[in-house]
Order: C-alpha cells, then structure tokens, then sequence
C-alpha cells in the first residue's frame, strides 16, 4: 500500500553511547527514610536497575525483535503514526487493533503476538486467529508527536478507524488497557460501522448509585482501592494532565529519572506479590522493563506521552455515554479501576463476555500472556461469522 511504509529500527550508535554516559553520571539523591516503595522506587533498586542498564542490557536485542514482527509508519490526520502489523497464516484470521496505554507501550504485547496470529502453533485452533495491529498513541514511542492541541482519546480512536480502512480491514474488532481501554471504548461510540466488538481489560464505567446501600464484598473492595489509588497513588495522573511540560524536562534529560517514573508503576500495577514479597521482577524482567523504558527514552516522548492526560482530562472523553455494539471485560484482582458486572451493564448494553480473573493486573498481556490471549479468544469468539 502506497500510503505504508515499512519501519525498521536502527537506533545510532551515538545515542545508544549518550546514554550509557548519562548512566555513567547519574546524580543520585539520599535514600529513602522508609523500608519500602511507599515515597517511590526506592534508591537500591534504582542503582540494581541503572548498574544492569549500563553492563548488561543489550538494546539491539529488543530493536531486532521489534523489526522481525513487521513495523510499519502511515500518516493519518497529520501525524506520522507507527504501528506493529503482523498478518495469521489463517486467511480468514479476524482483524484486531490492540491498545496500550501509559506508562506501556506496544512492547506489552510481544507475547501474545504469536499466540493471536497463529494459534495452531500455540495449542488453539484456526477458527481463533488474529490479524494483529498495534498502533503507538500519538506521542508515544515511534509515533508522532503532535504539535498542536486535540489529540485525546476521542480522535485517537477515530483515527485507529481511518487505519484499519488503510490495511484493508472492513470489519474488526478492537482491543485495549489503560488509556487504550478509553480509546477502545470511544471507538465502541464513534467507529460502529466498521468495529464489530471491543474488548477491554481496565473498563472506564461509573459505579451505579442506586448500588451504594447494597454493595457485594467485591464492589466495596473495588471503592476501597480506587479510593486508595486516589489518596496514595495518582500524583502522576495530576502532574501529567496539569502541568506535561514542566514534568518533561527532568525526564527527557534523565534516563535514570525517566526509568523511575515508569517503573514505580509496574511496582504499583502488577500483581507482583503482596507485603514485602511484592517486587516487579515476580512478573516481568529487567530486560522486559527495560524494553518499555527504552520506548520513551530513545524517543524523548516522556513530555508528549504525559499530553494524553492534560488532552483527555481537559473533557470530552465520553466517560458515560452507553455502548450498545458487543463489548467483552476481563477482570484483573490487582487492576487499578474494577467494575462490577451490574455496573458495567449500565454502560454497555450488550455485554457479551465478563470474566475476573484469580491472577493478573494493570498490564494484563504483558503479565499473564496465556490468560491474556484466552480472554480474547473467548469473547470474539461468539462474533465471528
């Protein structure tokens, strides 16, 4: 296709080399006074981190995985948008656009890439394959940085519209998590001709008020946390929808600075273990963490990736507006945001697949693949023609 470019990676050396010298020259702060995460990623790991970034991670590893799954860049609405496409061996594999969201990139799916497109490898069957796209928001990664206002989750999702048509795709179906949940859902509003159904992991509904005198166990333990994250954990959320620029520049000049940011949340989001069990590196890799910090710092997106807050919180996100194409949840114990089913029947009308999970969190397909990958299988399933 004319308006396709194919992508590859090649990271310069001398900026691979700029890093491994700020690395040289972090500037550290003292320790924390406490003896856990809870003033942030603490200082030990921080130099575990930074000691294994500069010794060991290997970069060329990651770039070459990426260029072997087929990356493309097309300009839509004025923006150069780069996106991972990998078609099944299945011809009839059913179209799936996969978002992500903050602070992850397309690296959260490179798990379940293969398993989707081709399924029969993977202890599935034919009927359940996948045509794989995996667009990075605007602002992130290797996407355009946009330079002017309005590109929040409503225009983003209109525009993953506009690139299904571009690949061909008349009819799909779409995924996602995080600000991809968002997007997903806005596209369940505005792109109903051609999505058949979406598929979310962090569902954005309003609880029901007509349920707060007869809360289940489940509800009240979801108001908990949701209050606790308000309380103990959405500074950032603050800072990015109020003030991206002011924040950017510390972390576009720091890797160790950006790398914290990021990973903080893994710490915070994953269901990584309980008390002082709890730590990143039960679900994910130094590698695999690394990967994703690399997505903002190779491509100094820290400040544009923060936008999407000041963007979409600004309003107009359609937070309540009913759904009514088929729309399947899954349920993570340690997401962030968790719906009960009755209150995500107010919202979507036509709930086709529900199912919580014993296991799993923010960053669902990047934790727990194989789950990740029967949820969808699962729910598209009752869709396919």
């Amino acid at each position: 296709m004319a308006d396709i470019t194919p992508f590859q990676l090649n990271i310069p050396d001398e900026q691979l080399q700029d890093l491994r010298q700020r690395l040289d020259n972090v500037r550290w702060p003292e320790s924390e006074p406490v003896a856990d995460w809870s003033q942030g990623t603490p200082l030990s790991y921080m130099r575990e981190i930074v000691d294994y970034w500069r010794n060991q991670y290997d970069w060329r590893r990651w770039e070459n995985k990426l260029n072997a799954f087929g990356q493309y860049k097309t300009k839509l609405d004025g923006l150069d948008i780069h996106f991972l496409h990998v078609r099944s061996p299945h011809e009839d594999a059913l179209p799936i656009v996969i978002t992500h969201g903050w602070p992850g990139s397309v690296t959260e799916f490179y798990k379940i890439i293969d398993p989707l497109t081709n399924p029969t490898a993977h202890g599935g069957s034919a009927e359940d394959a996948f045509h794989v796209v995996c667009p990075s928001l605007p602002g992130y990664g290797f996407s355009e940085r946009p330079a002017e206002t309005g590109w929040g989750v409503e225009k983003t999702g209109r525009t993953w519209g506009k690139l299904m048509a571009r690949l061909g795709y008349a009819r799909y179906v779409a995924q996602g998590g995080d600000w991809g949940a968002i997007v997903t859902q806005s596209m369940g509003i505005t792109e109903t001709e051609h999505c058949a159904a979406i598929h979310i992991n962090m569902p954005i509904v309003t609880p029901d008020p007509d349920t707060m005198n007869d809360l289940t166990e489940t509800e009240q333990k979801a108001l908990a946390d949701m209050g606790s994250y308000h309380d103990h954990d959405s500074g950032y959320s603050k800072q990015q929808s109020t003030r991206p620029q002011t924040l950017g520049y510390g972390l576009t000049d720091s890797p160790t600075g950006q790398a914290a940011w990021i990973i903080e949340k893994f710490y915070a989001w994953t269901d990584c273990g309980e008390g002082n069990d709890r730590h990143p590196e039960n679900v994910l890799t130094k590698d695999e963490l690394l990967d994703n910090v690399m997505m903002y710092w190779l491509t100094a997106t820290a400040t544009s990736s923060a936008r999407m807050y000041w963007e979409s919180f600004g309003g107009g996100t359609s937070s309540t507006e009913q759904i009514h194409m088929p729309v399947g949840c899954s349920i993570y114990p340690k997401e962030i945001f968790r719906s009960s089913r009755r209150w995500a029947e107010k919202r979507f009308t036509n709930l086709i697949h529900w199912n919580e999970l014993d296991r799993g969190g923010h960053f669902a397909a990047f934790e727990q693949p194989e789950i990740f990958v029967d949820e969808l299988r699962t729910c598209f399933r009752k869709i396919r023609n």
